[in-house]
């Protein structure tokens, strides 16, 4: 008798447990891989998930997201790619560069949003970015450089030699360090590289410029980003001014920027996914969108450490 009612139970438990399987398996599921912790990045995977909630779309009720961090690592973004591919994602989202190409090399056939990546067409993810032509779309974080270069004459009117504090391998951060080089000559200020390879290599680089340039220019470039505290120990204590691509970098110890907001960059993508999952929108015919606002923000903190004055017009 025993052993019928124990078979009985697993029968049910059996039943119970498959229908449960059977119906989380109806949830669409998103895949995100994010290539490092830092707040930009961060804030853009919150606006995400915000901005899905706000549609009705609640992670574990119905829609499931399997979030993955590669903890700044290349491989790690390779092994997190192949995992969210093989897991069969109704869609996945690529936060940065580095991570979208990761994903885009391991599949042409699940729909794949990025965002945080600032020029899709030269990462080679889509063939233009007014009609990407592939199965990758998202948010441009292309922030008006020309604008933030434009600073530098105006806060520190007497810097006339710039440092491009950068990781040559990010293709984002060369696209706009580029920029910033035209407007530069524009403006007639000199400028030199000034660029890592690893995190390792932050410290002594930003200290090697100590002396020898007036200002430092630094894009929205991940690694630096991500290890922007580091910088600010040196450029604070030397009193050299930091111009950042977000404000992220500026709260981490920069002096002040023309900003993104990262966290309506991510919201704004939340849409996109709306789309395709359900409405069946295919990312070839999407677009890549921008976010039409930048701000002016600044450390005040900073600014009186470095003894550096903030025109009274940039603050409203």
């Amino acid at each position: 008798m025993k052993k019928i009612i124990l078979t009985v139970a697993s029968v049910v438990l059996f039943a119970l447990v498959s229908t449960a399987c059977s119906q989380r398996s109806k949830n669409p599921k998103i895949g995100v891989i994010q290539l490092v912790e830092h707040p930009a990045l961060d804030a853009s995977y919150k606006g995400f998930v915000d901005g899905l909630k706000e549609a009705g779309y609640v992670d574990g009720q119905n829609i499931d997201i399997d979030y993955e961090n590669a903890q700044g690592d290349q491989s790690n973004c390779v092994t997190i790619a192949d995992k969210l591919v093989s897991s069969k994602c109704d869609l996945i989202f690529a936060i940065a560069t580095p991570a979208a190409q990761a994903v885009a090399n391991r599949t042409d056939s699940i729909p794949i949003l990025v965002t945080a990546v600032t020029d899709p067409k030269t990462a080679g993810l889509v063939v233009e970015n007014d009609k990407p032509g592939t199965n990758v779309s998202g948010t441009s974080d292309l922030n008006p450089v020309t604008a933030q270069i434009g600073l530098i004459p105006k806060i520190t009117p007497n810097a006339k030699k710039i440092a491009m504090l950068y990781c040559s391998s990010e293709e984002n951060s060369v696209f706009q360090i580029n920029m910033a080089k035209k407007e530069c000559d524009k403006l007639g200020l000199t400028y030199q590289d000034a660029t890592v390879s690893n995190t390792n290599e932050i410290q002594q680089v930003v200290q090697s410029l100590v002396g020898k340039v007036d200002a430092i220019y630094a894009p929205t470039d991940n690694m630096i980003a991500s290890c922007m505290a580091t910088v600010a120990l040196v450029t604070n204590e030397a009193k050299i001014p930091v111009y950042c691509g977000e404000t992220g970098m500026v709260e981490s110890g920069g002096l002040c920027t023309y900003g993104l907001d990262y966290y309506e960059l991510g919201k704004q993508t939340a849409p996109m996914a709306i789309d395709i999952l359900k409405n069946g929108k295919k990312p070839a015919d999407m677009p890549i969108e921008y976010l039409a606002n930048c701000e002016f923000s600044y450390n005040k903190e900073v600014a009186e450490l470095i003894g550096v004055t903030i025109p009274a017009e940039l603050i409203k």
